[in-house]
């Protein structure tokens, strides 16, 4: 199952990264561990990975990212 959208963004309360997992009407929040100026793509392959562990196809074209 494919999610309908991931987003990643900056947490300023936890200083980490938070990947949030869209589905229809459920939302999956998940934080990692990153440098803040971690670059693009580190962040995607994080952000595949988290919603491969959430049971979902990771899809890197549905992964929008938020400085």
């Amino acid at each position: 199952m494919r999610a309908d959208r991931v987003e990643v963004s900056w947490d300023n309360d936890k200083s980490k990264w938070l990947v949030r997992i869209v589905n229809g009407e459920e939302v999956i929040r998940r934080h990692f561990g990153a440098p803040k100026g971690a670059d693009d793509q580190a962040l995607k392959t994080a952000a595949q990975k988290t919603v491969q562990d959430e049971g979902y196809e990771p899809d890197p074209a549905a992964i929008s990212i938020k400085k």
